[in-house]
């Protein structure tokens, strides 16, 4: 059984509220959101049709996708409105002297291409 590590993603005074930022973290395409809620990771391509999802909109906590309108709670990566059907992958984070830092486990399954 592998562990996850965390990693360095990017300085959360680079993040205010209200706002998403687009990382890669070994190999892995991800989005930081800090929402009035927390800071959260997640994959940063839909599950429906592979879009980028740094291009939606942050809404709260709701991640639109810019293709289609797919909806995602940022919190637990759960589908809120189609045509998304599978969740989005989430990831522990950590806040370290300023530095947000994503675990991203090397024994994940291969992140879908776009």
């Amino acid at each position: 059984m592998s562990e996850s590590t965390f990693e360095p993603a990017m300085q959360l005074s680079d993040l205010p509220e209200g706002r998403m930022s687009a990382c890669q973290i070994s190999g892995r395409k991800i989005l930081v959101c800090h929402t009035r809620d927390g800071i959260f990771a997640l994959d940063n391509v839909c599950t429906h049709a592979f879009a980028r999802m740094n291009g939606g909109r942050l809404r709260g906590t709701r991640l639109i996708c810019p293709l289609h309108a797919a909806c995602f709670d940022v919190r637990d990566g759960r589908v809120l409105a189609p045509p998304a059907q599978q969740p989005l992958a989430t990831y522990a984070l950590r806040l370290l002297d300023g530095m947000i830092e994503v675990a991203i486990d090397p024994a994940a399954a291969p992140q879908v291409a776009y």
